[in-house]
């Protein structure tokens, strides 16, 4: 890879960054922006919004469950080839999907070419800006702009979705993606991938097929809550026309989770195992041993638990209350959006004067102040200014804390872990997104009885949960001054 210390820093740091950052958008605007044009594609592919619904959560399950898999394949064919590789394989899904003319051929273009395209692309982005730049304030800086990348597609993939699917056609919006991928790969064939310290090593099967059987599990679990509840079951949990569990009775949701859980418990023995035995695991078990990066992990779970909650229950809202269409929610949005791209695009500037943990503590307070300010200055016939304070403090604070949690997380380990911690990082975080839309989801029909205020209480949950994420931020502990470049590089043991 060019040397970003070297005469040209600003073109070398751009032609590395721009279509990592462009990568990183895509992959979060196809999370968020079907939800849109679930009703119109569910018609033209002669299917039930039911059907739609499955193929987006078959989506983040693929991706959330091959994500640690994903991230292990960066070390063994390499960070540039994999990212390139999943380049491909998203855009052949995407361009499936844009010509189905049925379920089947959606579900496998949308929901498992793109989701393992994710999952290839989207951990080599975090590596290779956090080899490239070893000092923290840079990396902030770069950071900064991939995550409001990311910030910025899951929350103006609704508007732009709407948008192309009103004026144009839903398939135009997979379209895109097929051009803007390609866009990427040529972007990225001035991408030079620095060695990785070491040999490569084996890749562990049964390890990847226990990790993504787990995750699934508790990520489809979760899921469920929407359907079923927390605690009390809202409906028959039937099995080939079988009641296992009848209405009233312990949510399924546990059911999933507890054999998502055992089989990770199982996953854990197994990498121990094959580490004790000089076998190369799937993912190192000392990673988990790393209290900061542990407390940097909560709080990526928690921030994109808060972002995808909230922008799923203000959408609901808009759309059930105030009666807004697609563009008009998605407009809504926009003080959120602009603040995550300010906050991020200062990120280097703050990485300066202040430490990161300091900057996610200040993320969660902005946050929940802003949390607060929606429960307090919204009501069913206020006018759209009130929404405005809140929204935009929400997306200052989240906007910060993307940037720095990722760096907390990234620059806890030596270049040798980038690729497992990678996976992991990316992981918690899609699992923090499928747990926030469907925590807020649950929560919306749970209060949705006579005398029920279920918005208020959505958003009281999460500023509740935001409040969480500020005492992780708290514990963790004052990071050294970073490494330098040898040092970085240098095995860990």
């Amino acid at each position: 890879m060019t040397d970003t210390r070297s005469a040209g820093p600003v073109v070398a740091a751009g032609s590395l960054v721009l279509p990592l950052a462009l990568a990183q958008f895509i992959a979060s605007y196809a999370g968020s922006n079907m939800n849109v044009a679930i009703t119109t594609i569910a018609n033209d592919l002669g299917t039930t919004v039911i059907g739609m619904q499955t193929t987006i959560t078959l989506f983040t399950l693929t991706m959330a469950s091959l994500m640690i898999p994903g991230s292990k394949l960066t070390d063994i064919w390499g960070r540039k080839v994999c990212f390139m590789i999943g380049l491909v394989v998203y855009g052949t899904g995407a361009l499936l999907a844009a010509f189905a003319q049925g379920l089947g051929l959606m579900i496998f273009g949308y929901s498992l070419l793109e989701g393992v395209g994710s999952a290839l692309m989207i951990p080599p982005i975090y590596i290779l800006i956090t080899v490239a730049f070893p000092d923290v304030q840079s990396r902030a800086k770069y950071f900064g702009l991939v995550s409001a990348a990311a910030g910025l597609g899951a929350a103006a993939g609704p508007l732009i979705g709407g948008l192309i699917t009103t004026f144009i056609s839903w398939r135009a919006s997979f379209l895109l993606q097929v051009l803007v991928v390609a866009a990427i790969a040529l972007l990225a064939r001035r991408i030079t991938d620095p060695p990785r310290p070491g040999p490569a090593p084996r890749f562990d099967l049964l390890g990847a097929v226990l990790s993504a059987a787990g995750l699934f599990f508790v990520v489809f679990g979760i899921l469920q809550s929407g359907t079923y509840g927390w605690f009390a079951s809202r409906t028959d949990f039937t099995v080939a026309d079988t009641v296992v569990i009848p209405e009233g009775g312990v949510s399924p949701v546990w059911l999933y989770v507890g054999v998502g859980v055992v089989i990770l418990v199982f996953f854990f023995w197994h990498i121990r195992s094959r580490e004790r035995a000089g076998k190369d695991p799937l993912v190192s078990i000392r990673l988990f041993h790393n209290r900061t990066s542990n407390l940097g992990l909560g709080t990526q779970n928690i921030q994109w638990l808060t972002l995808q909650g909230s922008f799923f229950v203000i959408s609901v809202f808009l759309q059930k209350v105030w009666g807004y269409n697609a563009i008009q929610t998605g407009l809504m949005l926009l003080p959120a959006i602009i603040g995550i791209l300010v906050s991020s695009a200062v990120a280097q500037r703050l990485a300066e004067r202040r430490s990161q943990r300091s900057l996610i503590r200040a993320g969660f307070v902005a946050t929940t102040v802003g949390m607060v300010l929606l429960l307090a200055l919204v009501r069913e016939h206020s006018s759209i200014a009130t929404f405005v304070p809140g929204l935009l403090l929400m997306g200052l604070g989240i906007g910060v804390m993307l940037t720095s949690s990722v760096n907390v997380v990234q620059s806890s380990f030596p270049e040798a872990d980038q690729g497992d911690i990678s996976g992991v990082s990316r992981s918690v975080s899609n699992l923090g997104s499928s747990l926030g839309t469907a925590l807020a989801g649950s929560v919306l029909v749970a209060a949705s009885f006579p005398g029920g205020k279920p918005f208020a209480l959505s958003i009281t949950t999460l500023a509740v949960i935001s409040l969480v994420g500020l005492v992780l931020a708290v514990l963790i502990p004052k990071q050294p001054a970073a490494l330098p470049p040898k040092e970085l590089a240098a095995p860990h043991h």
